[in-house]
């Protein structure tokens, strides 16, 4: 099967070959004799009713300085390619959810990974609500008091914005912390969405840990684990990658949620696993597959591929 792909991005020239998710896939699929076309979402539009991007066919290479070839400026119509990759980073905004829309007008005639109307109604640290029996202790609110009380209830807390990505805007607060009012005050005039406060775990110092599912099904792992003095444990902010095996809770976590992924089109997905507790389903635009392999785990953009293909073969029919 030899697939007309497109790949919705951040700008190529940014992106780190040896860490980034995204690059790894285009490899795989010009592997497997696929074409593939670039653009970024700001050249994503909608024109009387037809989804068209402007781009430019690309060829990557793992070279350092020189990982890309681009071909001439061009718009096309997205309809006529088999599969769109939507892989741009968050922030989960309404430039996002807009791309989510127009996308939508294609799939799944040509097949878009993820299910762009599943990506909008599952933002990462909302879509693990629907498993509160998984959770860590959760409050999702605008209101002061409402922090204040679950802080007096569970004294050590998180506080981080419920549409923030990449460990960005994450506080810890603990008991009798003076600067919790300060720092609500921020998060209410920065950010017009509500924010995301849970029961601090301090099974984080081990690390958090990402399982990556395809296609619903657990194929991965790596554990992050934060920096001496810091919360967060991604990688872009100190966080150690180590090799890890999955456990049992961990196998029970992925058994919870994979059909519901499996159902909603959401082929490649990366969750978040402190201790005992899942904290987030990451649909947007998930990593981890280059640091998998690279602790000698398995090929996962070739599964993800796999999955894709089996998915295109099955609408076909």
């Amino acid at each position: 099967m030899k697939l007309s792909v497109a790949i919705q991005m951040d700008p190529v020239e940014g992106i780190d070959i040896n860490g980034d998710s995204t690059f790894a896939l285009g490899l795989e699929a010009q592997t497997r004799g696929h074409t593939l076309f670039y653009y970024v979402t700001n050249k994503l539009s909608l024109l009387e009713s037809k989804v068209i991007a402007k781009g430019q066919a690309i060829t990557l290479r793992r070279e350092a300085g020189n990982h890309f070839s681009l071909g001439a400026m061009e718009t096309v119509d997205l309809s006529q390619f088999d599969c769109v990759l939507m892989r741009q980073d968050p922030p989960f905004d309404m430039r996002y959810i807009t791309a989510t829309h127009i996308l939508e007008h294609i799939h799944p005639k040509t097949l878009v990974v993820n299910d762009p109307g599943h990506v909008r109604n599952a933002p990462e640290k909302l879509l693990v609500t629907n498993f509160p029996w998984l959770m860590p202790r959760t409050l999702i609110t605008s209101d002061a008091q409402e922090v204040a009380a679950f802080r007096e209830k569970y004294r050590d807390i998180i506080i981080k914005p419920l549409y923030g990505n990449g460990g960005e805007g994450v506080f810890r607060l603990r008991e009798g912390d003076e600067n919790m009012n300060s720092l609500i005050d921020v998060f209410t005039q920065f950010y017009r969405e509500p924010m995301i406060v849970q029961e601090y775990l301090p099974a984080v110092r081990k690390g958090d840990k990402r399982i990556i599912l395809v296609d619903g099904e657990p194929v991965g792992a790596i554990n992050r684990v934060p920096a001496e003095g810091e919360t967060r444990s991604n990688m872009h902010v100190g966080g150690r990658p180590e090799a890890v095996a999955l456990t049992d809770r961990d196998r029970e976590i992925c058994a919870a949620i994979g059909p519901t992924l499996r159902a909603n089109g959401l082929i490649f997905v990366g969750i978040d696993v402190i201790g005992d507790y899942l904290t987030e389903i990451n649909v947007t635009s998930p990593t981890g597959i280059q640091e998998v392999a690279r602790f000698g785990g398995a090929d996962i953009a070739a599964l993800i591929w796999d999955a894709i293909e089996a998915r295109i073969a099955a609408n076909r029919k």
